[in-house]
């Protein structure tokens, strides 16, 4: 794999600048949650957005749709919802050597599949997401059909304790590259959006680049280069969800999978392009370890009734780990300096 070079990192860096601040129109006064999105894009990842209802999350993925010029097409899950209605069915048809059963794709097959409510559906159904999300394919009564590329899945859900909601499957969690929490706006925001909105009208956006361009990103982005002292940061901080790994451990039922550790590598890499960067750096892991990590571990009962939350562990856990493990050779850590830096 060639070495990506200064000038392909600069060419792409501004046009995601051009992505996020078209975002930034959709979504007033949430520049951090598009830097992630966005970030989640760029490392070829699925997303899960939640928050209550009425703050944008829905807004937020028709308007990615746009900006990038990709196929959409949304499910509203419903507890009704089988998992033939997301997939597809096989419909018996006339042919021209007869009656068989022809393939009938599902909503399922486009670039950006926004799963509204996700957490609203049975798991049986939300099972019926898993292959899709990992091998970007499905499979309907042994038959493969392989997905457009790019596919993304971007799932928005209303927290648990809302009636009417049921816990994701943590495979199906393990699957999604970031969880964002999405929050209530300042009043601030709220001014600018009653002056700037109406009811029912949907913000205009500019079309700021397509999925060839897109493609092309997300190809550089993986030959970003990550340093093994940065990469040894990572697996030290995923395996820290363990128990026995950690200080932090302790409060922790279930740690992160070998998903994560892939998961924090890419998202480092997608945010070293978009500094501008040719490598990934400690600081880039920090920036989005929570994202990763927090709805990959379980905390212990005990944790959870002192109050501790899945965001505030994996926190405890970034300060607890440190960047360069003390075994680490005086080279490499005079690397990871220059890396960081």
């Amino acid at each position: 794999m060639p070495a990506v070079t200064e000038e392909e990192i600069e060419k792409h860096a501004k046009e995601v600048l051009k992505l996020k601040d078209a975002l930034n129109q959709v979504l007033f006064g949430k520049e951090d949650l598009i830097e992630l999105v966005v970030t989640g894009l760029l490392a070829r990842g699925h997303i899960l957005l939640e928050g209550l209802p009425g703050l944008g999350k829905t807004e937020l993925v028709k308007g990615l749709s746009k900006t990038l010029k990709l196929e959409n097409k949304r499910i509203q899950f419903t507890p009704d919802l089988l998992p033939g209605d997301i997939t597809g069915n096989p419909v018996l048809q006339e042919t021209e050597t007869g009656r068989e059963f022809v393939f009938q794709e599902g909503p399922l097959f486009a670039n950006l599949v926004l799963a509204d409510e996700i957490n609203r559906a049975s798991p049986k159904t939300q099972s019926a997401l898993l292959e899709a999300m990992q091998e970007r394919r499905v499979t309907v009564l042994g038959e493969t059909h392989e997905l457009p590329k790019p596919f993304f899945v971007l799932a928005t859900q209303n927290p648990i304790e809302l009636e009417g909601t049921y816990p994701l499957p943590e495979a199906q969690l393990d699957r999604f590259l970031f969880k964002l929490e999405v929050t209530r706006n300042s009043a601030e925001t709220l001014e600018k959006i009653v002056t700037g909105r109406e009811l029912g009208v949907e913000p205009e956006v500019d079309e700021v680049m397509d999925a060839e361009t897109l493609e092309g990103i997300m190809d550089v982005v993986r030959r970003i280069y990550l340093p093994d002292v940065v990469a040894n940061y990572i697996a030290r901080l995923v395996d820290g969800t363990h128990t026995g790994q950690s200080k932090t451990a302790a409060g922790i039922k279930f740690g992160a999978s070998p998903r994560a550790a892939l998961s924090l590598a890419s998202a480092a890499k997608a945010r070293a392009l978009m500094e501008g960067r040719i490598n990934a750096s400690f600081e880039d892991v920090k920036l989005v370890a929570v994202s990763v990590l927090q709805h990959r571990i379980i905390l212990e009962y005990n944790a959870r009734i002192d109050g501790k939350t899945n965001r505030q562990v994996v926190e405890e856990l970034i300060a607890e780990v440190p960047t360069q493990a003390l075994d680490v050779p005086n080279t490499l850590k005079d690397a990871a300096s220059t890396t960081a830096a």
